[in-house]
């Protein structure tokens, strides 16, 4: 698909969206962030109890994920997590054992598949990509709160606006 179409695809996405500008940035930032931490198999799981839970736009969320992870975006998070990962925790893991079990996930095999995959990895391995991704994905989950929500300000604002007029 065609990068400029996919990106007026998903600005009118976010533009149709209902809801509190505030509820819906806060989806997009919990979308983001859980979409650059490198957990594949559990983002729509753990994005709908964080939503529910922070009574925040599950469906904003759900975009925001679909936005950051996404096939020209996941190799690069598993590796700077993995990079941030060794650095900040006394384990190590090494790229080519993560990219053997990233091929396997990606294959789009069944859910138990993906964890036996991920689980092959071990411990430390989980360790490593959850806090190198989450340290990865906080500065981008902030951003992207207070970028969308001065988005959703103004579609609430124009879409106020409109309704004045006519």
């Amino acid at each position: 698909m065609n990068p400029k179409r996919l990106s007026r695809f998903y600005y009118l996405k976010f533009k149709r969206l209902k809801g509190s500008p505030q509820s819906l940035a806060r989806g997009t930032a919990i979308g983001t962030f859980l979409g650059i931490v490198p957990i594949i198999p559990l983002h729509t799981i753990l994005v709908i109890l964080l939503t529910l839970l922070t009574r925040t736009s599950t469906v904003a969320a759900l975009l925001a994920t679909i936005v950051v992870c996404n096939p020209l975006t996941y190799v690069a998070q598993y590796y700077f997590s993995i990079v941030i990962g060794n650095a900040v925790t006394p384990y190590y893991l090494n790229w080519e054992r993560m990219k053997t079990v990233l091929d396997i996930i990606l294959a789009k095999p069944g859910l138990t598949e993906s964890f036996q995959a991920l689980g092959s990895l071990g411990v430390e391995a989980v360790v490593i990509l959850v806090v190198g991704g989450s340290i990865l994905a906080f500065p981008f989950s902030v951003a992207s709160y207070f970028l969308s929500l001065r988005f959703f300000i103004k579609m609430r604002d124009t879409k106020r606006q409109k309704h004045i007029l006519h």
